[in-house]
């Protein structure tokens, strides 16, 4: 037996471990795959769950956009938000969706049709593919109106980071607005939440299983906490409220 031979089951084994610790991490990778595989099941939920569009509205209406506005969309998906976020910046106005799977985007562009102001990129979500806060005066890049990020940030590694640098990228006056589930604290918390830690395991890559090494319901919850004070210290909040049992929050702010 060679070498290269007897070695093999070293680097196998070493492969499979590197593996095995990713996707308990939440490789992004997986993330990304799942999401190109499952777009239309995606789709299908993200429009069409009951309520969500009215959050989602909320949400939108939180940015207080202006018609010629640009607005950014993180994680936007399927491309659920984006009619109303054209809607509300207006034919003059820019939206630009983001996302790191191919696959959703593909229908994202699909669902923005008729709308010749949204834009489509493929992009972390941590590292905003968008100009800088203020209009550059060489290219005359406009300043970010508004960030929107409805189911997102529980899903990010470093969702205080991430929020940090959206704010970092809005033009004065900006409008930060974050739309995420979060386990409840309402008195049907003890039937609320278990159904929170079953959803979030069933949409979290590669969901082939119901038990994981952590809960990420509490998990889920600790990352939109973080997420949120971020938006309380760097803005001055103009709204916050709860849905759905408690189980859904709408956190919004105005950049000072």
């Amino acid at each position: 037996m060679s070498d290269a031979s007897r070695s093999t089951p070293s680097r196998a084994a070493g492969r499979s471990r590197g593996s095995s610790r990713r996707r308990r991490e939440g490789d992004p990778a997986d993330a990304t795959a799942y999401y190109d595989r499952w777009a239309a099941l995606y789709d299908l939920i993200a429009r069409h769950a009951p309520f969500v569009g009215r959050f989602r509205r909320r949400a939108v209406d939180a940015l207080r956009l202006e018609r010629g506005d640009t607005v950014v969309d993180v994680g936007c998906g399927t491309g659920a938000n984006l009619p109303l976020l054209a809607r509300a910046v207006g034919p003059r106005g820019t939206v630009i969706g983001i996302d790191r799977s191919r696959g959703v985007l593909e229908r994202a562009r699909r669902n923005a049709r008729g709308y010749p102001q949204v834009e489509v990129l493929r992009a972390d979500a941590t590292q905003l593919p968008i100009a800088a806060s203020a209009p550059d005066a060489e290219t005359d890049a406009p300043a970010i109106d508004g960030v929107l990020a409805t189911f997102v940030v529980g899903m990010l590694e470093d969702p205080a980071s991430a929020v940090d640098a959206w704010i970092d990228r809005l033009g004065p006056e900006g409008h930060v607005a974050l739309l995420h589930l979060r386990r409840s604290e309402h008195a049907l918390a003890p039937i609320a939440n278990p159904a929170l830690s079953v959803a979030t395991a069933l949409s979290t890559p590669p969901t082939r299983k119901l038990r994981y090494e952590r809960d990420l319901g509490r998990s889920l919850d600790a990352r939109v906490r973080a997420a949120g004070a971020v938006v309380r210290e760097r803005t001055d909040p103009t709204l916050t409220e709860s849905h759905l049992f408690d189980l859904v929050e709408l956190t919004a702010g105005r950049r000072r």
